[in-house]
């Protein structure tokens, strides 16, 4: 029996999770969100609107919180460590009150310091908020970058020894983001490139894939550039997104858009990989 994919989108929650959050997604024609539940690109931390929190479990429609962007635990700033730990644990504690299925975390980077110093401090840090999540809370989704700098993460096979440094926690799960496989290495686009990727990626972390960020990319394979585009307008191309949909590692794995644009280019991204998952050319 076929798993089917839900197709999803990040959107945006001006005026409330639920209230913006869930206009966006029925104008979008978005099967499940991923929410920023604090400000992306800050450290304060929002407290929940329980009536906004009330509606968005109430709807039914699954979601996934993605971490702020400053959060690196490979940092050799104590104070963005420490600031790191408590973020994503505000984001844990916010998943389990809107019955999220996962928080996404980026693997970070070592900046100026070892690589081996960097994953000392994720495996201190990270270990003890995995071994906090309840039974009923979301999973912390790892998402590998793009390589750029002196990521700790970026491709598939990296995650193996980032997995190890957690003990292969049960609760540690992995976000792929396509955009940032191809721009780290991975050709997508060659014949069997996708399938060669993921059957890497269930190699290293089998069963442990639980989200798909589904971005084309503006730059080609290896650049390490983190530049999304809009499904099939990027080096990537519409038929990879079809092959990963066929794909036995993806079966039943949400895929999320994290695209350019408006709504209307969001609504055409999530039309498009529904018809690739529903056997449609693109």
């Amino acid at each position: 029996m076929t798993v089917t994919s839900l197709i999803g989108a990040h959107v945006f929650v001006a005026g409330g999770l639920a209230t913006g959050g869930l206009r966006n997604a029925a104008e979008i024609e978005a099967e499940f969100v991923q929410v920023f539940v604090t400000n992306p690109r800050g450290w304060a931390l929002a407290a929940g609107r329980p009536a906004e929190d009330a509606a968005l479990r109430d709807s039914g429609l699954p979601v996934f919180i993605h971490t702020p962007y400053l959060v690196n635990l490979g940092s050799p700033s104590a104070e963005t460590v420490e600031r790191s730990v408590t973020s994503i644990r505000h984001a844990l504690l916010r998943g389990a009150e809107l019955g999220a299925r996962g928080v996404v975390v980026h693997t970070g980077s070592a900046v100026t310091q070892s690589p081996e110093a960097a994953m000392r401090q994720v495996r201190e840090h990270l270990l003890p908020l995995l071994d906090e999540i309840p039974e009923d809370g979301p999973d912390l989704l790892l998402e590998p970058m793009a390589g750029q700098g002196r990521m700790l993460c970026a491709t598939v096979e990296d995650l193996g020894p980032y997995l190890s440094a957690l003990d292969f926690h049960p609760r540690a799960g992995v976000c792929l983001d396509t955009c940032h496989a191809f721009a780290a290495g991975h050709d997508l686009t060659a014949p069997g490139g996708m399938a060669r990727m993921l059957d890497a990626l269930h190699a290293v972390a089998p069963g442990r894939l639980k989200l798909v960020h589904a971005n084309d990319s503006k730059d080609a394979c290896g650049s390490k550039r983190d530049r999304h585009e809009n499904i099939g307008a990027g080096n990537i191309g519409a038929a990879a997104f079809g092959d990963l949909l066929r794909h036995p590692a993806a079966a039943g794995v949400p895929l999320c858009i994290e695209t350019p644009g408006e709504a209307e280019r969001h609504r055409a991204d999530i039309l498009l990989l529904k018809k690739l998952r529903d056997g449609c050319p693109g």
